[in-house]
């Protein structure tokens, strides 16, 4: 084992460097000994290294509120190589909860406002038996008005619905039942300002004594005043100053003062400090009453003290408990942030040789009917790697910002006037900022002499468009090794990084930056080898670094790991390194990890895969066009060598590519020409699924305008259909009642002008027997009159009133108005009403409104 020592010995080669190197000494040995660090640290801590897992904890922590917060989130993830599976998934319903909170609540999941380190500082000097401070005190009330804020959110949210329920359960086991002392909440606010000061009404004795302290400071300001008006001397300046809390006067020049005190400080160029005779006794009062103060507000403090002291137990759970929900908002904010996904995590299970999720269900029920019909061991489509998208979405966001400050400063420039001159440093400020900017469009933006605001908007729009390119992982669920491969700068590295963060994102409980759905395994640890792998300490090459590394990896992995490996069987003899790269991904497939990406230049290992099925091959894109990769991956093709092809379009010799194509064989050109030929067909089939995809996406949308449509039309009509039932109900009550005011009118009338025609009748009979003899016609009808008179008296006659009593169906009833008789059909004792009919009438009348008759017996 090395041992690094910082005390060389004075014969040691070092020791006779110049003063400058041993300056640097200590810098290398620092370096030194954080290689053996690094040298001695366990694989799967090295891959975290390697996959830079410390900067996604970083970006992580910083989406906490509170410094706490920030400190338990980096604590958390960082220890993700000892989550289990349960606990894992529970961690995914915890953020998963967190993001529907805030959805649901908006900001009120803010935790910036909370100073964790005063609420500790607070706990520990209570703990220790010391005096509370005032800002320590109104952090504990920040604290506890918080948690109840937190309460009254997830309570709100959680009435939404039954689903909301179940869902924020993970969040509900203990904050709910979290206990906030409202009187010890009272206690501090009637005692302790916001500023943290002590408030006057905290004691009568404190507002005693500060109000004596207002008079004395009062009085001392009256005496300086009153003494620098009396003084003559105009060379000397002098001003009311404090020293030590101790009124005095400030001289400054050359000539004394004219009046009698005690030399507390001087200076040539400060001046001199004197305290005037006549102030010492106001001074040494001001002292003993600020010190009153000092015991009033000491004495209020420790009364505070020690109320704090006996909820001190339910403060340092509610701390806990807010620093725990800050950890889970923290995971949510950046998994909302970078546009994440939740995962389908599931666990392996290897003694029957399928794969089960776990027995209480996925974390989301949509996953099993989103994903494509075949079973895949792992699908992430669009898959980011988390570290570019945040350095993109960084500088775009900074180059906004200095833009919209560039735009402002034009704008001020040309409110004032100033010559246009002036703006070419503003101009070379701006071209600094220029990210990724093309050639032309450099060129056509400086040609603005203006600078307006279409050369800023330019900036912005071009950084847009170079936006991160995702990666599609689609791995078969009987694929347990796949190789990739491709030229370098391509891709295939980040793509690694991609899916082994990806796979420690979803164990520690965040959201996958992917598009939907994902379903990735729990893995129990990420091994990776990437990189160079030099090792000064222990006097390692590249390739022995990576053997060393590879074969670690190998012992530690199990079938629950994921290992990735780049550039394997590289640093040595291609045909050597070539078949240990076949031995090691072999290794791997028969009894290694449960998933091995691999990355390579050795052709030999693409053959893996046709007599191997636990192989799968794929490459990443290059654009011959252009010269250039595209960064996206082809799956189920091999990759295959564009050197001579590229050799050829930058212009090298016709003569040494085609005698490099000889050397090569015309095997290998007719491999690379079949290769050619299925990258070929794979992007047809890209481009026609994507089209597919396209117009099933418009046939999918289409379908869902004519349901809604159908649906309207039907709600449509089912509204018109109740609305006219309901206008013909109404119209049909209003004509029946019409048509009832009509008869009732029409039957009123038809009995008054009856009246009235008998009442003429007998008038104009009357007339008629005064004038004498009538017409035969007139007599005639006189005759009948008459008759009809005697019959009537005859029958009157022969009928006896019956006044007062009800009479029955069937009997005759004399009805005045109509002077008539009529027959009873129905009676209603209830209303006092009778129905009788009266030739071809019917009439309703009252019961006084008829006369009961009855036949009188014949002698």
């Amino acid at each position: 084992m090395l041992r690094l020592s910082a005390n060389p010995s004075p014969f040691h080669p070092s020791s006779l460097l110049s003063p400058s190197a041993s300056l640097v000494r200590p810098r290398r040995l620092l370096r030194l000994r954080a290689l053996a660090v690094a040298a001695s640290a366990s694989p799967s801590a090295r891959s975290l290294r390697l996959l830079e897992w410390g900067k996604v904890c970083r970006a992580v922590a910083s989406f906490a509120g509170t410094a706490h917060g920030r400190e338990a989130t980096e604590k958390q993830l960082w220890g993700v190589e000892d989550v289990s599976y349960e606990h894992s998934r529970r961690l995914l319903r915890e953020t998963e909860a967190a993001v529907r909170l805030l959805g649901s609540s908006g900001g009120s999941l803010d935790f910036s406002g909370l100073d964790t380190v005063a609420v500790e500082s607070a706990i520990n000097r209570v703990s220790g038996g010391s005096v509370i401070k005032g800002q320590e005190a109104m952090a504990v009330v920040s604290l506890m008005l918080l948690v109840e804020s937190l309460q009254g959110t997830i309570k709100a949210a959680m009435k939404q619905g039954e689903d909301s329920r179940d869902l924020l359960m993970p969040l509900t086991e203990t904050i709910l039942d979290a206990v906030v002392s409202k009187s010890l909440v009272k206690s501090i606010q009637d005692i302790i300002d916001d500023d943290g000061s002590v408030k006057d009404t905290a004691s009568p004795e404190l507002r005693r004594y500060r109000d004596q302290v207002q008079v004395l400071e009062s009085r001392l300001c009256q005496l300086m005043d009153k003494l620098i008006r009396n003084a003559d001397n105009e060379a000397s300046l002098s001003e009311v100053s404090s020293v030590n809390g101790r009124c005095c006067i400030k001289m400054t020049g050359n000539k004394s003062s004219n009046f009698d005190g005690l030399l507390l400080s001087s200076g040539s160029d400060a001046g001199s400090m004197i305290e005037p005779i006549v102030a010492i006794p106001l001074n040494d009062e001001l002292q003993g009453a600020r010190a009153l103060v000092a015991r009033a507000e000491l004495d209020a403090l420790s009364k505070l003290t020690d109320k704090i002291l006996l909820e001190l137990d339910n403060i340092q759970i509610l701390m806990q408990e807010t620093i725990t929900l800050d950890k889970v908002t923290a995971r949510a904010k950046y998994s909302i942030a970078y546009d994440g996904t939740l995962p389908d995590l599931y666990l392996p299970n290897f003694e029957h040789g399928t794969i089960d999720t776990a027995k209480d269900g996925p974390v989301s029920t949509t996953f099993s009917d989103q994903l494509p019909k075949r079973s895949w061991k792992l699908f992430i489509p669009n898959a980011y790697h988390p570290l570019l998208l945040q350095q993109h979405q960084e500088n775009l966001r900074r180059t906004k910002k200095d833009v919209a400050s560039a735009t402002s400063e034009i704008r001020r420039r040309r409110i004032y006037g100033q010559d246009i001159a002036e703006e070419d440093q503003l101009a070379a400020d701006l071209d600094f900022m220029k990210i990724r900017v093309s050639p032309r469009l450099k060129k056509t933006m400086c040609i603005l002499s203006s600078l307006d605001n279409l050369c800023f908007s330019l900036q912005v729009s071009e950084l847009e468009r170079n936006h991160p390119i995702p990666v599609d992982f689609m791995i078969a669920e009987e694929t347990t090794v796949l190789v990739i491969t491709g030229p370098n700068t391509g891709g295939k590295t980040i793509s690694l990084k991609t899916v082994g963060l990806a796979s420690l994102m979803a164990k520690i409980g965040l959201y996958i930056l992917a598009s939907e759905p994902v379903k990735i395994p729990w893995f129990d640890a990420v091994y990776a080898d990437i990189g160079d792998e030099q090792s000064l300490t222990q006097s390692l090459s590249t390739f022995s670094g990576h053997l060393k590394q590879i074969g670690a990896i190998r012992a530690q992995s199990t079938s629950q790991s994921l290992v990735l490996l780049d550039e394997v069987g590289a640093g040595t003899n291609p045909l050597e390194g070539a078949a240990l790269g076949m031995s090691l991904l072999e290794s791997f497939a028969e009894a290694g990890s449960f998933l091995t990406l691999a990355t390579t230049h050795h052709g030999e290992l693409k053959t893996l895969k046709y007599s191997n099925d636990s192989f799968e091959n794929a490459c990443v894109e290059f654009d011959e066009e252009n010269l250039k990769p595209t960064f996206r991956i082809l799956w189920g093709i091999p990759g295959r060598s564009n050197a001579i092809n590229i050799a050829e379009r930058l212009g090298l010799s016709l003569d040494i590519v085609e005698s490099a194509r000889q050397l090569l064989g015309t095997a290998g050109a007719e491999i690379n020409a079949l290769i050619m030929d299925m990258e070929k067909f794979k992007q047809d089939y890209h481009e026609q699924l994507q089209q597919a995809q396209h117009y099933l996406m418009q046939s999918k949308e289409l379908h869902n305008n004519l349901e809604v449509a159908q649906k309207n039309i039907v709600d449509h009509t089912t509204a018109q259909r109740k609305r006219k039932s309901r206008v013909v109900s109404e119209y049909a009550v209003m004509a029946r009642s019409i048509i009832h005011k009509k008869f009732q009118l029409f039957r009123e009338s038809a009995i008054a002008q009856r009246v009235v025609e008998e009442e003429k009748a007998a008038e104009k009979a009357k007339l008629e027997r005064v004038k004498g003899p009538e017409p035969s016609s007139t007599s005639s009808l006189k005759k009948t009159q008459i008759t009809n008179s005697s019959m009537a008296t005859k029958a009157s006659d022969n009928i006896i009133d019956e006044d007062g009593g009800i009479p029955e169906v069937g009997d005759l009833v004399y009805v005045p108005k109509l002077k008539n008789q009529a027959t009873v059909v129905k009676i209603d004792p209830s209303k006092n009403e009778v129905q009788v009919q009266a030739g071809m009438m019917k009439l309703k009348l009252k019961l006084k409104d008829v006369k009961i008759q009855k036949q009188r017996t014949s002698r």
